[in-house]
């Protein structure tokens, strides 16, 4: 979009859609109830280095942003154009029709002027019936990839004291926080200069668990990008000065995130892991937070889980046997849905997805 040329005026017409800068774009995530750190100009930054296109669309009133969302945009192969991405957006009160309309509206001229063939909306809702239903009544369908970021996770309320927090945990989870305390781990806040060794903990985990990382420079930037702001923080548990596991958490009050974790084989009977989380959960309530997103657990409902969970170790079942130990309420959000803008090229995409084996069933 073009920022310098005149701006499109909605059908309310105190409100301008724009194109925010960050800091008042961040500002209005920040303070928005449902505002996600997915939204933030960090994280476009982040995925800008890594093939998407980061752009933002706001309505603002007075220079005050109201609604909005940042977008993503990427090329596909096989001459499909590109994928418009929304993650955990937009950024808007959903009864709000003089809101919602005109954002989407501005997502559809974004993603057109790119040659996009849908727009991809991940929103931030719970999966209910009227959330649902809102999506197709704006001409939304569930995407045929399913959903792009944990669809269900464990969000554990960190507003108490921290003896509130503890007693909502499993005792074991209790026992194992003390017990690394009493075995002489030690957790530090870690900078810059610490992210190699946590980038050497990701190449051990994924060798020993067989899953896929990014590359180093990956976290690198995550952590410049977020750091600045204090959006994010860096933990190293150790024992006798070697890095046993670490984690970064991110933060945007009152919200905060569990992104990524690592450990290596040295000293797992010590139980680092577990006051990694703690520590963690202590940092982000320090910055005020209330919630504490553990996320990513396999997607099935909570009689699954328990039933299943000491049994099977493969995808996520192996996180959930560590992250249901914290506590949390259980929250599934409504998933990834497409608004189809070329509707030839949309079939071309399903009948590839599908040839690849990569649709997924919907609802």
């Amino acid at each position: 979009m073009n920022t310098n040329g005149p701006a499109l005026i909605a059908p309310d017409t105190s409100l301008e859609i724009t194109n925010p800068q960050p800091d008042p774009w961040d500002r209005f995530v920040a303070h928005h109830p449902d505002g996600h750190v997915l939204q933030t100009s960090p994280w476009g930054g982040l995925k800008s280095e890594y093939g998407w296109r980061a752009e933002r669309v706001g309505l603002t009133r007075r220079g005050t942003v109201q609604a909005g969302a940042q977008i993503l945009i990427r090329r596909l192969p096989a001459g499909l154009g590109r994928l418009a991405y929304v993650p955990k957006g937009p950024v808007v009160d959903w009864g709000d029709e003089s809101l919602l309309k005109p954002v989407m509206d501005a997502l559809d001229r974004i993603a057109r002027s790119h040659g996009a063939m849908a727009v991809t909306l991940e929103p931030n809702l719970p999966d209910e019936p009227q959330h649902r239903q809102g999506l197709r009544s704006l001409g939304f369908r569930p995407s045929p990839v399913g959903a792009v970021q944990p669809r269900r996770t464990l969000v554990v309320d960190i507003s108490g004291d921290e003896e509130d927090i503890l007693m909502a945990m499993k005792s074991k989870t209790r026992y194992n926080i003390r017990l690394a305390g009493r075995k002489d781990v030690s957790v530090r806040q870690a900078g810059a200069e610490d992210v190699s060794t946590f980038n050497a903990l990701l190449d051990a985990t994924a060798d020993r668990a067989d899953f896929g990382i990014h590359p180093p420079a990956y976290y690198e930037s995550a952590y410049r990008l977020f750091a600045p702001r204090g959006w994010v923080q860096l933990l190293l548990a150790e024992v006798d000065g070697q890095a046993v596991a670490g984690l970064m958490v991110f933060a945007l009050p009152p919200r905060s995130w569990y992104f990524y974790g690592a450990s290596s084989s040295a000293h797992r009977d010590r139980m680092p892991t577990y006051l990694l989380q703690w520590e963690a959960m202590r940092w982000a309530k320090s910055l005020q937070c209330e919630t504490y997103d553990l996320w990513g657990i396999p997607d099935q409902d909570h009689e699954t889980l328990e039933d299943q969970f000491t049994e099977r170790s493969d995808g996520l079942w192996g996180v959930y046997r560590f992250k249901r130990g914290f506590g949390g309420d259980l929250v599934r959000t409504v998933g990834a849905w497409d608004r189809v803008l070329s509707p030839v090229r949309y079939r071309l995409y399903e009948w590839a997805l599908a040839l690849r084996g990569r649709v997924r069933s919907t609802d």
